[in-house]
């Protein structure tokens, strides 16, 4: 992983997390203006309000809308985690042609690509492939994000032990472990080899945790039950049996 892609991948955890932030204390309505607000963030609220009336509270409302919206958004995250997995196999492949041409020069950096390019070719593996699902969920995910952060009557329920519209350690610790987790499953492989990565493992439980305790819970509980969700997405996707060739996965 070079700077460049380091520095979209923090940019991308950041506006994660942040986004919405300018409007965090004004309530999503039917009044709300804007395209986002209008389309996205508050047809979310009203589908987070009817389902946390038909199961009876707003905490188990957001646990059964979150599992709903990774569930429709599963054959995106699948395709992504496969294209991980792909590049992940070919590292190795990929580290013997970058120590067979490492002269910066133009020519030498031209043959890098072409063999890099045919190495993909010959395993069917699209190093973009895992791009386009990200750049579909991150809308999904952040109007989601925005709907229980915006949704007012949230604030006022509980949920098991804790206040959905106050912070709670307890379980910003917990959206921080199964976060942490969660990337180690994801990155299995790549973190030994590669000191950014490690760096990157840690980056967003902690974040998670530090916004975790300044955030409402409902936040919180939103993390640990996408987490959760991830983690058992990936134990079945890269289970012990899967093909250990790109170009059959």
């Amino acid at each position: 992983m070079n700077k460049r892609t380091l520095s979209f991948l923090i940019l991308a955890l950041f506006s994660v997390l942040l986004a919405g932030c300018t409007e965090v204390n004004q309530e999503i309505t039917a009044d709300s203006e804007g395209f986002w607000n209008e389309y996205v963030i508050y047809p979310l609220s009203q589908f987070i309000t009817a389902t946390s009336n038909l199961v009876g509270g707003y905490g188990l409302g957001i646990v059964v809308v979150t599992i709903i919206i990774r569930i429709i958004i599963l054959p995106l995250m699948i395709k992504q985690t496969k294209s991980a997995k792909a590049m992940q196999l070919l590292q190795p492949e990929i580290k013997k042609i970058q120590e067979k041409y490492k002269s910066k020069d133009a020519q030498t950096q031209q043959k890098l690509q072409q063999e890099t390019m045919a190495l993909f070719q010959k395993h069917g593996v699209n190093p973009l492939a895992g791009c386009f699902p990200i750049l579909v969920q991150m809308p999904i995910i952040i109007g989601l994000y925005q709907a229980i952060m915006r949704t007012e009557e949230i604030k006022h329920h509980t949920f098991l032990w804790f206040d959905l519209g106050s912070p709670d350690i307890i379980l910003s610790v917990l959206a921080g472990v199964f976060t942490f987790f969660q990337q180690k499953l994801m990155m299995a492989g790549t973190v030994n080899q590669n000191p950014q990565m490690a760096m990157m493992l840690w980056l967003m439980p902690v974040m998670i945790i530090v916004f975790g305790i300044t955030l409402p819970a409902a936040l919180s509980l939103y993390w640990v039950v996408g987490s959760i969700f991830m983690i058992v997405q990936t134990l079945i996707i890269n289970g012990p049996n899967k093909a250990q060739d790109p170009s059959i996965m």
